[in-house]
C-alpha cells in the first residue's frame, strides 16, 4: 500500500493551489486527501480519488508505450506529487484548455481496467472513484487501446462498443432508419424489481420490436446496444448519427413513488417537465450517466443555440406529431396507458435538433400490474406491433406532411 504521508502532503498542496481556468458552467470539486490512496503490487495498480462531490470522467487507453489516461471535468492538478510505484513508470498530470484535468500513467507493463466506477455517499454527496488495473498481455492491451484520433472522434468511458455498420443504400423511397435505445445496461441496470432490471426488460422489448419492424417494410432498425453493456447519453446519440437514423426511439420502464405511475406513456423534449412524474424521471437518467462518469454538459452551448433555430421548430412538431402517433397505436391495441399518456421533460437523451425522437416508457416496474405485464413475452410482443403501427402511423403522415412543405412556393 502506497498510501503515505508524502501522498497526503501533495493532496493538501493540491487543495491549497487556488483556482484554475474551468471549462464554461462546470463546477470544480474538492480532493478529499485523506480518503485518498494509491495501491500496488506485482500485478496492478489501483488508485482511489475521494472527491466532495461527482464529476464526469473518463478513461482511455495509449500503446507504445502502454498508457492509461484519466481525465476528469473538473479538477486541479497543478503542483501535483505522487509517490513512486513498481507497477508504473511515471505519473504526471496537467490542465487542458477546455477545463479538464488529464493524468496519464505511465504502465511498468500492460495492464487492462479491472474496475472503473465512481461511487456517491447519499447523506453527504461526496464521491468516490476508484480505478483498478490488471496485468494482462500485450496484446489484449493493444487490443482495447486507441489513438488520440480514434477518441476524439468516437468518444466513450472506458468500455468498448462495437462500430455500428452504415445500411446499404437504397433504390426507390427510402426505408424510415430507426435506432432503437433499449436504456440503461452494464453498470447501470436503472430499476430493479424482485430480480428483475429495467436494463435487462427494456432490451428483450427492443429486440421483439426490431424483429416487428423488420418483418414488415420500409424499416431499417439497429439497437444502441445489443447486449447488457452501459453506453453513455452521449453515445447513444452517437450510435444514432452512425447509422443515420431518421428517428430516435428510447425505452425505458422506470420505478418511481408507489402511486404516481402506471402504464405506458411518451415523452418528448421540453425545457420545463410537463409533471412531477417527467421531472422524476429526466433528474433519474440523467443522474445515472453522471455516476458513470458521463460528462452531461458537453456541447450544451452549442445544443443550445442550435435548439433555437429554425431547424428546432421543425423538429419539436414531428416530435409531437411521433408521439400522438404511438398513443394512438398503443391505444388502439387496448393496452394500458398512462393517464396522461403524452408528456414532456428535459431528457438528454432526445437533444437532437435536427431528429425527430421520444422515449417511451413501456410501463413502471413500481406498479405491481405493470411489472407483470413487462416481464411477459406475450404483453411485450403484443406491445412490439402497437409501437410498430404508431411508428407507422407517424411515418405516413410526416411523409405527406413534408411532401405538402415541399410543394408549397416560397415566401
Amino acid at each position: 500500500m502506497l498510501r503515505g504521508r508524502p501522498f497526503l502532503m501533495a493532496l493538501c498542496l493540491w487543495l491549497l493551489a487556488g483556482p484554475v481556468a474551468l471549462a464554461q458552467g462546470s463546477v470544480q470539486a474538492r480532493l478529499v486527501p485523506e480518503d485518498s490512496m494509491v495501491t500496488s503490487d506485482r500485478n496492478g495498480v489501483t488508485l482511489r480519488l475521494a472527491l466532495s462531490q461527482p464529476v464526469p470522467y473518463r478513461v482511455r487507453l495509449l500503446p507504445a508505450p502502454p498508457r492509461a489516461v484519466l481525465e476528469l471535468n473538473t479538477v486541479d492538478w497543478r503542483d501535483m506529487v505522487w509517490p513512486e510505484t513498481s507497477a508504473l513508470r511515471s505519473m504526471r498530470a496537467g490542465i487542458r484548455g477546455d477545463g479538464w484535468a488529464r493524468m496519464v500513467l505511465d504502465l511498468a507493463f500492460p495492464m487492462l481496467p479491472d474496475a472503473v466506477v465512481q461511487t456517491v455517499e447519499p447523506e453527504t454527496g461526496r464521491a468516490v472513484i476508484d480505478l483498478t488495473f490488471r496485468r494482462a498481455d500485450l496484446e489484449a492491451f493493444e487490443a482495447r487501446s486507441t489513438d488520440e484520433g480514434a477518441f476524439a472522434r468516437d468518444y466513450s468511458d472506458y468500455l468498448l462498443h462495437p462500430e455500428v455498420a452504415l445500411p446499404t443504400p437504397q433504390t426507390g423511397v427510402a426505408p424510415l432508419r430507426v435506432l432503437l435505445d433499449p436504456g440503461h445496461g452494464g453498470v447501470d441496470p436503472g430499476a430493479v424489481r424482485d430480480g428483475a432490471t429495467e436494463a435487462e426488460i427494456v432490451l428483450a422489448f427492443a429486440k421483439a420490436l426490431r424483429e416487428e419492424l423488420l418483418r414488415r417494410n420500409g424499416f431499417d432498425v439497429y439497437l444502441s446496444r445489443e447486449d447488457d453493456s452501459f453506453v453513455s447519453l452521449d453515445g447513444r446519440l452517437r450510435a444514432a448519427r452512425a447509422v443515420q437514423a431518421d428517428l430516435f426511439l428510447s425505452i425505458h420502464a422506470d420505478a418511481l413513488p408507489e402511486g404516481l405511475a402506471t402504464g405506458a406513456a411518451v415523452y418528448t423534449l421540453s425545457e420545463d417537465a410537463s409533471d412531477e412524474t417527467a421531472a422524476l424521471l429526466a433528474e433519474r437518467h440523467d443522474r445515472d450517466d453522471l455516476l458513470a462518469g458521463v460528462d452531461l454538459s458537453r456541447n450544451t452551448d452549442e445544443i443550445a443555440s442550435v435548439l433555437m433555430s429554425v431547424a428546432w421548430q421543425d423538429t419539436k412538431l414531428r416530435n409531437t406529431a411521433l408521439a400522438n402517433a404511438l398513443v394512438e397505436g398503443i391505444g388502439a391495441a387496448g393496452l394500458r396507458l398512462h393517464s396522461r399518456p403524452e408528456q414532456s421533460g428535459a431528457f438528454s437523451v432526445l437533444r437532437a435538433p435536427d431528429m425527430p425522437s421520444a422515449l417511451l416508457e413501456l410501463g413502471f416496474m413500481s406498479s405491481p400490474r405493470d411489472l407483470a405485464r413487462l416481464r411477459d413475452p406475450e404483453w411485450r410482443a403484443t406491445m412490439a406491433v402497437a409501437v410498430a403501427n404508431g411508428l407507422e402511423i407517424w411515418a405516413a403522415r410526416d411523409r405527406e406532411r413534408r411532401a405538402l412543405l415541399e410543394r408549397q412556393p416560397p415566401r
